[in-house]
């Protein structure tokens, strides 16, 4: 199957990024890991994260590249590569995995939409902060300490008390 992408240079996105164990809580388990593996990849190769939630098995963000680059998918292979190659090798491989030299630690593919206007950014940029709360990990949006959630209430765009106790969010 061939999959198509939509490459806008200067353009925003928002990624779903999934570990292949749905059951792992290793994104968590391993946040600075991840981390460091996301500062490395834009020092080399820059790009601005607009929202951006980690969650035990997968990550939601919302990300703007430069006016004159286009290539994501790039970027989330280095992610995905430096994360790998920073962990130790404990996890089954199946056979064409291991044809391929692939690690069993990320999905293949990743979920991406070019995001189109204002009203379909903050659409994302909300759902990615109301993530944890949707997947039962939190009451409150800012008991997740694994969001630019607590960024966004620092600059004035949602208050602490967003879509917590008894507000509701319309998705």
């Amino acid at each position: 199957m061939r999959y198509r992408r939509n490459y806008v240079a200067g353009g925003t996105y928002f990624f779903t990024v999934n570990l292949l164990n749905r059951n792992s809580a290793l994104l968590v388990e391993q946040i600075d890991v991840l981390r460091e593996s996301v500062r490395w990849v834009k020092q080399r190769q820059p790009f601005d994260i607009n929202a951006w939630v980690v969650l035990p098995d997968h990550l939601h963000v919302v990300l703007t590249l430069p006016d004159d680059d286009h290539d994501y998918s790039n970027r989330w292979r280095e992610i995905k590569k430096r994360f790998c190659k920073s962990l130790p090798k404990t996890e089954l491989l199946t056979d064409s995995r291991k044809r391929k030299g692939e690690r069993g630690i990320w999905q293949r593919r990743f979920w991406e939409h070019t995001i189109r206007d204002e009203r379909d950014y903050w659409h994302h940029v909300n759902y990615v902060h109301f993530n944890p709360m949707k997947h039962g990990l939190v009451n409150r949006i800012i008991d997740w300490p694994y969001s630019s959630f607590h960024k966004a209430i620092e600059q004035g765009i949602y208050q602490p008390c967003w879509c917590g106790e008894g507000l509701m969010l319309e998705l």
